[in-house]
């Protein structure tokens, strides 16, 4: 071979450069599908209607041996894939948490896959590691984080620093193999947490699991972290790690950051914050208060794919000290050796995560930041906590149903609550066949949760479409429901 870059066509031919006009004529395409899809969503289905190995029927089961145009691929793609998606895209999405999205974000995430790079050491890509730096520095300075987790501060490099992985088990996953370390999070903290620890190392027998309840608000209890971790050493085990939540994934559950953080330093324990979803309503001065505190935790994680405009995946990870978790994963091959790693001038992100090869993530959330800027962010997580608002105060002047627990953000936990000699386990069935009923409607789509034993719905609002017509729309079909199933219980 020559050197030169070889392409080899759909059409079978080889040629030794790549093809523009195939990269402008796919991409094109591409975008009309994409740009059809979102004016399309709202009247889909939002949950489809197929079977498990639906898809292997409807495309052939073995690879194709010919090649085939461009525009049979689409063809399939209109006809087999989308009918199959459950759409998150929707403004009828209100489960689990939104998966936001912008043309902005969609395009630096086009961007970055069209220049392919892999971004371990500064060196392999110099602009892709100093643009993940500048937009985790930026969003830290939105969120008002301390200084202490600043890539950059006004007096240089800092000794704190970021990285953007791909999920928030990832920011949680700590090194361990060492049977007496005990780790700490409630009942309500996401179950990435518990499977994190597991292939970490910890003993699952020394995960602790604390019980949270309504005279909380389902947060963690300080005093009652205390109580364990004391226990613990009484055992001869070392308290090692505790996660902090900020916005659960169950009920939104806020665990006090500062005073967990004392607890904390009482055995040097480190002490992470999962802000997976809250963290991006952080950026509102009025919901600031939510990580304060946060100068005395070791590391926070926060995911703008959930509510800041940015596609899948991003999830943003700030660490007080770089070298407690470069220590941990630092890989020098010689092969990855250059005068700036050598330097120590520059963090290589590869030494930051579990994994070597990276994608150019920083592009598509400095696409973000850069097009919105700080307050068209604000207003946009204002609108989704207003018309959350707005959902929750429906639900409280409806004295067939009940708020669970108090509405933090945009996430309204609700029941049919039991009412005219109902019992518990009648308005648990109900609240299921409410759900079961809403999602087979394909005009809305809910998931449940389990809080204080009580079957519970959660209403997320949030989805990058969604305009407030669509949370009146949703709470109609509600009511509408709700009377159907009230009416056969009668009736029973």
């Amino acid at each position: 071979m020559d050197g030169a870059l070889r392409f080899v066509s759909p059409a079978g031919w080889t040629e030794k450069k790549p093809c523009p006009e195939d990269v402008r004529s796919y991409l094109h395409k591409a975008v009309d599908f994409i740009s059809d899809y979102y004016k399309s969503v709202e009247s889909l289905p939002v949950l489809p209607d197929v079977k498990p190995g639906y898809l292997q029927r409807e495309l052939q089961a073995a690879p194709p041996a010919s090649s085939a145009s461009f525009d049979v691929a689409m063809k399939e793609l209109r006809a087999a894939v989308v009918p199959g998606m459950t759409h998150w895209a929707s403004p009828n999405f209100f489960a689990f948490f939104p998966s936001t999205n912008s043309a902005a974000a969609i395009a630096g995430d086009l961007i970055a896959s069209a220049m392919n790079t892999v971004g371990f050491t500064w060196q392999a890509n110099p602009a892709a590691t100093e643009m993940e730096v500048l937009a985790l520095d930026w969003l830290a300075l939105l969120q008002r984080l301390p200084a202490s987790f600043m890539n950059r501060t006004a007096a240089g490099r800092g000794t704190g620093g970021g990285v953007i992985l791909g999920t928030t088990s990832e920011a949680m996953l700590g090194v361990s193999g060492l049977p007496r370390l005990a780790v700490y999070a409630a009942d309500q903290t996401h179950s990435t947490f518990f499977k994190a620890c597991r292939l970490a190392g910890f003993d699952p027998a020394n995960i602790r699991s604390i019980p949270t309840g309504a005279e909380t608000d389902y947060a963690l209890d300080p005093a009652k972290l205390l109580e364990i971790m004391r226990a613990d050493v009484d055992a001869v085990l070392v308290p090692t790690y505790i996660c902090a939540t900020v916005g659960t994934t169950s009920s939104n559950a806020v665990d006090p950051v500062g005073a967990i953080a004392d607890v904390a330093a009482v055995f040097n324990a480190w002490v992470h914050v999962d802000a997976a979803y809250a963290g991006s309503a952080c950026i509102c001065p009025e919901f600031r208060h939510h990580l304060a505190g946060g100068e005395r935790v070791d590391s926070i994680s926060m995911s703008p794919h959930k509510w800041l405009m940015t596609c899948l995946d991003c999830t943003c990870l700030w660490v007080r000290d770089t070298h407690r978790l470069t220590g941990s994963l630092e890989t020098n091959p010689e092969y990855l050796k250059n005068d700036a790693s050598e330097s120590g001038t520059v963090t290589d992100l590869k030494d930051m995560q579990v994994g070597v090869g990276r994608r150019f993530r920083g592009l598509k959330l400095w696409m973000v930041m850069r097009t919105y800027g700080a307050a068209k962010l604000q207003e946009h997580i204002r609108s989704d906590v207003a018309m959350a608002k707005m959902f929750e105060d429906n639900v409280r002047s409806d004295d067939r149903f009940e708020v669970v627990v108090p509405r933090n953000f945009a996430l309204v936990c609700f029941r049919i609550k039991p009412r005219h000699g109902m019992t518990e386990e009648v308005a648990d069935e109900a609240n299921r066949e409410l759900m079961e009923r809403l999602n087979r409607t394909g005009k809305a789509y809910l998931a449940h949760t389990v809080v204080g034993g009580k079957f519970v719905l959660r209403f997320a609002v949030g989805s990058s479409l969604q305009e407030e017509r669509h949370v009146r729309s949703a709470w109609e079909l509600i009511k509408k429901t709700t009377a159907e199933i009230m009416e056969e219980i009668v009736v029973e």
